[in-house]
């Protein structure tokens, strides 16, 4: 993994003027959110019976992340989680991605749970870091089936789709980004960043992910690092479980 790195993101005014009146009811403190590329420690190779496998220390992602080949499309499906709140506000977000391990870029969608002034807020949006998210408007509630990807179709343009197969939604996003470096795909639950870095971490129990594929392949099949979310002080905040079939895994919340 790439040393830790965070660019500077816009005050909250700046979102705003982005995003209009596609911004869900979070408070009025609430901070400009970035869906941001991984701030990571080194990793390390462990495993039983001498077979290496690579596991990491983030503190804003949790999940898998395949480097080491050109990545051009990434997809998997989840459950929407339920947050559980308390006064405190916090922050999450399920999605896939390329790039953003060891690129400054991300293109990714997916789905949030953020909890303001003790409820939950759900939504879903799209992203190519560093431009801001863009927030979908469709209604999202805890227990939608999700399905998403994201495809480079050439010359640095870019497909990503999100369906809310339960609302019976989706969205079909074209967008371009040239010299994208595509280095990385992965599928992630992230506690959302802002200025100051990396947000308290919403309370989502556990987040399952089926079916996930890059270059149209179980992303087992590229040896992708497992991430641990985890605060500066080694405090474990989201753990990532080994995947089943090359393909599923989960995701727990342990701390915000």
């Amino acid at each position: 993994m790439p040393a830790p790195r965070r660019r500077a993101l816009a005050v909250c005014a700046a979102l705003a003027a982005v995003l209009g009146n596609t911004v869900p009811a979070l408070a009025a403190t609430a901070p400009a959110l970035l869906h941001a590329p991984i701030v990571a420690t080194s990793p390390h190779l462990v495993g039983p019976h001498g077979t290496p496998i690579t596991q990491g220390t983030s503190t804003n992602w949790a999940g898998y992340a395949a480097t080491g080949a050109k990545f051009t499309s990434v997809s998997a499906s989840w459950v929407e989680p339920t947050g559980l709140c308390t006064n405190d506000d916090t922050w999450s977000s399920f999605w896939v991605g390329l790039d953003g391990d060891g690129s400054d870029s991300v293109e990714q969608t997916g789905s949030e749970v953020d909890c303001s002034g003790g409820s939950p807020q759900y939504y879903s949006w799209y992203e190519m870091y560093p431009a801001y998210p863009v927030m979908f408007t469709n209604e999202v509630r805890p227990g939608d089936h999700f399905a998403a990807s994201v495809t480079e179709t050439g010359a640095g343009s870019f497909t990503l789709k999100l369906a809310d197969t339960t609302q019976g939604w989706s969205h079909s996003i074209k967008r371009t980004l040239p010299g994208a470096a595509l280095a990385s795909a992965e599928i992630i639950a992230e506690a959302p960043s802002d200025a100051n870095g990396p947000l308290p971490l919403t309370d989502f129990q556990q987040v399952d992910f089926t079916g996930a594929t890059a270059n149209g392949r179980p992303i087992g099949g590229f040896s992708p690092e497992n991430v641990t979310m985890a605060a500066h002080d080694g405090t474990v905040l989201a753990s990532t479980s080994p995947l089943t079939d090359g393909n599923a895994f989960s995701v727990n919340w342990h701390h915000s």
